[in-house]
């Protein structure tokens, strides 16, 4: 491929990192890589050492109080999600026949607001908590909603489209009250800002939006919580995540994760601020770009997802625009691209359809050259005013 494309859709999925690479190649370059880790002998004893300190790393990220028996490897984001919903929602109602209702944000990721359907065939009845106009679930918004009779109380810790950090500590500690499992989507949040998971039952992660490789997640469930599993044929992964798991693949996870975590004091405002940079020149006086949540990116945002909407030009002509002259973008989710329907993390937030359908979401982390985010700045004004 000749030409240069300068990719800045780090949040669907991010750049895979040199760490990565070199630790899964690393381990599979040992003896014990072809063995499995359920075998009794010398190499697969090898291969489920290896499996254990990856689990013991990502625990120790997660912090919290979570231990390593507490993490189940998996193969995606959207796996650990439905699992870990689906599994805590029926756990809960084991222990208590009386809790037969979930509570899930409006502007969850689909893996999650698309369990709806399932939950309800399964006896669960659903209710849904909207975002105030910045697209923040507080506790005024859940706890309406909380009774003796709720299951499991779910909130992202950050939005994928939007970047707005979700107050999860003080929608938690309503949620325990209540006598409610909570489960945190940490997925876009995870090795980009600290979490605060301290009353969380459980959680997910995926390695892929960090630099890991496509495919390594982890679901973390803290002993004692009740849990039904959900999947069958072995017992693997504490039984939540039952097969022959990708060992290499959970190596490379707990590399980049410990990375990622450990660097956040020093990427993250340095980070935040090409973003401000960004929303500073997009969103000027005249150009028809509106942020959707505030252009001021602080605590309350994710340091790398600049969220616009473009007056008058839907999303799909404004990207393929940008990716004709070399620029990779998104509308938001990557899991809802070619819906003709407007993002419904937008729509939840009140913004207009005729706005929402002109989303779009630019996103980075710190290895992003300035220089290509000012070029790419430069050439969607260009585009926006021809349009307009």
């Amino acid at each position: 491929m000749d030409r240069r494309f300068v990719y800045l859709d780090y949040a669907a999925s991010a750049p895979l990192r040199p760490e990565a690479v070199a630790a899964r190649s690393a381990y599979e370059a040992e003896p014990w890589a072809c063995a499995n880790p359920s075998s009794l002998h010398t190499l697969g004893r090898e291969a489920q050492a290896a499996l254990e300190g990856a689990r013991r790393t990502v625990a120790a990220c997660l912090g919290c109080g979570f231990r390593p028996m507490d993490v189940s490897f998996c193969g995606g984001g959207t796996e650990a999600n439905n699992l870990g919903v689906v599994g805590l929602a029926e756990g809960a109602r084991e222990r208590d026949p009386g809790r037969r209702r979930v509570v899930l944000s409006a502007v969850e990721h689909d893996s999650v607001i698309d369990l709806a359907s399932p939950l309800k065939a399964r006896g669960f009845s659903v209710d849904v908590a909207s975002p105030d106009p910045s697209g923040a679930v507080g506790p005024d918004r859940v706890a309406p909603l909380l009774g003796d009779d709720v299951a499991l109380v779910c909130l992202m810790a950050a939005n994928n489209e939007t970047g707005v950090v979700q107050p999860v500590p003080a929608v938690a500690e309503a949620a325990k009250a209540s006598g409610a499992l909570v489960f945190v989507d940490a997925i876009q949040a995870f090795g980009r800002i600290p979490l605060g998971l301290s009353p969380v039952d459980g959680v997910s992660i995926a390695g892929h939006k960090i630099g890991a490789p496509q495919g390594t997640a982890a679901l973390a469930v803290r002993g004692g919580v009740p849990y039904r599993n959900q999947e069958f044929g072995g017992g693997q992964e504490g039984g939540r995540r039952p097969g022959t798991p990708d060992v290499a693949g959970a190596v490379a996870l707990a590399a980049v994760s410990e990375l990622c975590v450990g660097a956040i004091p020093e990427v993250r405002p340095a980070v935040a601020a090409l973003a401000r940079g960004v929303y500073g020149r997009l969103c000027a006086p005249g150009t028809g770009i509106r942020p959707t949540a505030g252009a001021e990116v602080g605590d309350d945002r994710l340091p790398g997802i600049v969220s616009v909407v473009v007056e008058g030009v839907e999303s799909e002509t404004l990207i393929l625009a940008l990716d004709a002259a070399g620029f990779e973008v998104s509308a938001g989710s990557a899991c809802s691209s070619g819906s003709l329907d407007p993002s419904h993390v937008l729509t939840a937030m009140g913004i207009p359809r005729d706005l929402a359908l002109g989303s779009l979401r630019v996103s980075f982390d710190e290895r992003v050259d300035p220089a290509d985010l000012d070029a790419f700045c430069d050439e969607l004004l260009a585009v926006v005013a021809r349009w307009r």
